[in-house]
């Protein structure tokens, strides 16, 4: 815990402190720093530097198992408790989106485009959704359901392949 870390209370504000919890978040929490490595990538590729993306990516991937493509944007508020995630494809992901362990977002064979995940959306362990199609905003993916087809937003959707069971 950060407390333990420090000796006291949490006293937040100065870069010591700051610095401390994020090393603290990202040794207790490898998905974290498997993002922080995503966003890493992503700038230097934006600034055109040369190997140190790559060195990013197989860092995330070496740490926790996570690969997201070159192609895929991922908006900031993405929460991954454990690793073990494939993303890749012209895939676009919301913010407020939940991503489980053993979850693969990807293609369909001979089409480079994804899917689109919209706002808060909870994708459940072992899931996996394929194809060009979106995720409603507010929508349940099932635990190792398989999506292929559009989801309405805030439906639930589980097994193979992924139905609808309930609309919020």
């Amino acid at each position: 815990m950060f407390v333990a870390m420090t000796g006291g209370s949490p006293e937040f504000g100065s870069a010591k402190n700051e610095l401390l919890a994020f090393v603290e978040t990202v040794w207790d929490h490898d998905a974290f720093f498997a993002l922080c490595c995503y966003r890493a990538k992503a700038r230097l590729q934006q600034l055109g530097v040369p190997i140190l993306p790559r060195i990013a990516h197989r860092v995330a991937m070496a740490t926790s198992q996570i690969c997201i493509g070159d192609p895929v944007i991922v908006a900031p508020g993405i929460y991954v408790p454990h690793g073990q995630i494939v993303i890749d494809g012209i895939v676009t992901i919301a913010t407020r989106v939940t991503v489980r362990p053993w979850v693969t977002i990807g293609l369909e064979e001979g089409n480079y485009f994804g899917p689109t995940i919209e706002r808060g959306v909870q994708i459940g362990t072992g899931a996996k959704v394929f194809g060009e199609i979106s995720v409603g905003a507010g929508s349940r993916i099932g635990a190792n359901a398989v999506v292929v087809k559009n989801v309405e937003p805030q439906t639930t959707v589980v097994g193979v392949p992924a139905r609808p069971v309930s609309k919020s």
